[in-house]
């Protein structure tokens, strides 16, 4: 993978912020805080491995997010409902993903969100302080973009930060 990490050729640089090591080694970080918008599917595999990469090589701390945006977890709030079994499960699956990662030795946080993914993935990278933000897309075609590509596509548009999106295969997506 190549490098991403900038040296610094004078005293002040407006990209990204340093960490004191690498501050010391004059170079500045790119990524800082990686949000990975998890849809608790098969498709998670292809992205995955990418942002640990990532995250080993920037030293970066990942915040693992999913969105649960059936009836319950859009009403939750206003509603006062009880958990539903879809996001308890999707809860489980976060922590579980989180912990396989920091058995690899990197810096996870996990979060279920509640509502429109598109709006929460940029509403939690905005809070949160992120500096990428890691999707994976289907490739799915003129109609299935409609349906399954909003999500992705509301995100491209109104991010300010960087998206990577990583393409699950029709076998990985479960399609």
């Amino acid at each position: 993978m190549p490098a991403i990490v900038l040296a610094r050729k004078e005293k002040r640089c407006s990209i990204g912020t340093a960490r004191p090591a690498e501050a010391a080694a004059g170079r500045i970080v790119m990524y800082k805080k990686i949000l990975v918008a998890l849809e608790n599917s098969r498709a998670d595999k292809a992205l995955l491995p990418h942002v640990a990469e990532l995250a080993a090589h920037f030293h970066s701390e990942l915040l693992l997010l999913h969105v649960a945006d059936g009836w319950v977890a859009r009403n939750f709030e206003r509603m006062k409902l009880a958990e539903s079994e879809e996001m308890k499960e999707d809860r489980a699956y976060l922590e579980k993903k989180a912990e396989e990662l920091r058995g690899k030795g990197l810096r996870v946080e996990a979060h279920l969100a509640l509502g429109e993914p598109s709006t929460e993935i940029l509403r939690a990278a905005r809070q949160e302080h992120c500096d990428l933000i890691a999707m994976t897309t289907h490739g799915h075609r003129f109609i299935g973009d409609l349906i399954f590509g909003s999500t992705i596509n509301e995100v491209r548009h109104k991010s300010l930060i960087p998206i990577l999106v990583v393409r699950a295969t029709p076998r990985q997506a479960g399609v």
